[in-house]
C-alpha cells in the first residue's frame, strides 16, 4: 500500500473522529480535508460511511452503561428509561422524513467546499449569538428532556443536512435555545447521533449499493480505526471543556476556518 495514501487515510480518519461530535461539522471538515489532500477513497461511498461508524462506535463504548441501562429499563417498563428512549426516538424522526425527501438534492447541490465554507462562518456566528442570549437552563439531565423539547431538537438536527452546519452543533445549539444545560445538550446530541448516523449510513449504502466496492479494504480499515480512537479520545474532554468554558472557542474556530477556506476557494 502506498505510504502517501496511508498517511492521507489516517489524517481523514482522525479528522472524522475529532470533529464528529464537536459543533464544527465533520462532513464539512472531511470535504475540505479531501480537497486539500487530493484524497480519493475506494470506489463508492464505503470509506466515508465506515469511518463515520467508527466514530459512532466510540460513543457506544463510552456510554455503554447508559445504553445498557436504558435497554434493560425499557423492557422492565421503567418510567425513566422509557422517557429517555422516547425522547431520542422523537428527536430522530424529523431527520428520517427530511432525509428521505431531500437526499438527492443534498447530494447533488450542497456537497461542495463553497457551501461548507459559508455554512461554517454562519454557524459560528449563530453559536455566538445563542451563547450570548441563552436563558438559564431548566433541563440538567438527559433523562429530563421532554418530548416537546426533543422534537424541536430533532427539527434543528435537520439543518445539519447542509454540509458545514454540523449535526452536533445544530442539536446542541437547538437544545440550548430550549434551555438545556450545556453538558446535557452535548450528551443528548451524542445519544441522538447513534440512530441518526446509523440510519444515514444504512440509507447511503442502500442508495449507492450498485456503486459500492470493498476494494481498498485496508484503506477502509485504517480510516475506521483512526476515526474510532480519535473520537474515543475527544468526547469526554469536550464535555468537560464546554461545561466550564462554553462554545465560544468552537464558534471562533468555525469562523476562522470557514473564512480561510472561502478565501482559498475564491483565489483558485
Amino acid at each position: 500500500m502506498d505510504l502517501t495514501l496511508i498517511w492521507k487515510t489516517l489524517v481523514i480518519g482522525v479528522v472524522e473522529g475529532l470533529t464528529e461530535f464537536l459543533p464544527v461539522s465533520s462532513t464539512g471538515h472531511i470535504i475540505l480535508a479531501e480537497e486539500v489532500l487530493d484524497f480519493t477513497g475506494p470506489p463508492g461511498k464505503v470509506f466515508d460511511i465506515v469511518i463515520q461508524l467508527g466514530a459512532i462506535l466510540a460513543v457506544v463504548v463510552l456510554y455503554r452503561a447508559k445504553i445498557w441501562s436504558t435497554i434493560t429499563g425499557v423492557f422492565a417498563r421503567d418510567a425513566r428509561a422509557l422517557r429517555f428512549a422516547a425522547a431520542v426516538i422523537v428527536a430522530f424522526l424529523p431527520a428520517v422524513v427530511v432525509g428521505v425527501i431531500a437526499y438527492k438534492a443534498i447530494k447533488q447541490v450542497l456537497m461542495n467546499p463553497m457551501v461548507v465554507a459559508v455554512a461554517l462562518i454562519v454557524g459560528g456566528i449563530a453559536i455566538l449569538v445563542i451563547e450570548k442570549f441563552a436563558q438559564r437552563p431548566r433541563i440538567k439531565s438527559v433523562d429530563d428532556i421532554d418530548l416537546k423539547t426533543s422534537f424541536w431538537i430533532g427539527l434543528c438536527q435537520c439543518l445539519a443536512m447542509i454540509p458545514g452546519v454540523s449535526r452536533s452543533g445544530a442539536t446542541i445549539m437547538g437544545a440550548r435555545v430550549f434551555r438545556v444545560e450545556r453538558a446535557t445538550a452535548a450528551e443528548f446530541s451524542f445519544f441522538l447521533a447513534m440512530p441518526t448516523m446509523l440510519g444515514a449510513s444504512v440509507y447511503d449504502l442502500y442508495k449507492n449499493w450498485s456503486e459500492l466496492s470493498w476494494s481498498g479494504s485496508t484503506t477502509i480499515a485504517i480510516g475506521f480505526v483512526a476515526a474510532f480512537f480519535s473520537a474515543l479520545v475527544v468526547v469526554a474532554p469536550f464535555v468537560r471543556f464546554i461545561s466550564r468554558y462554553g462554545f465560544g472557542l468552537f464558534a471562533w474556530y468555525r469562523i476562522a476556518i470557514g473564512a480561510l477556506a472561502l478565501a482559498l476557494l475564491l483565489m483558485r
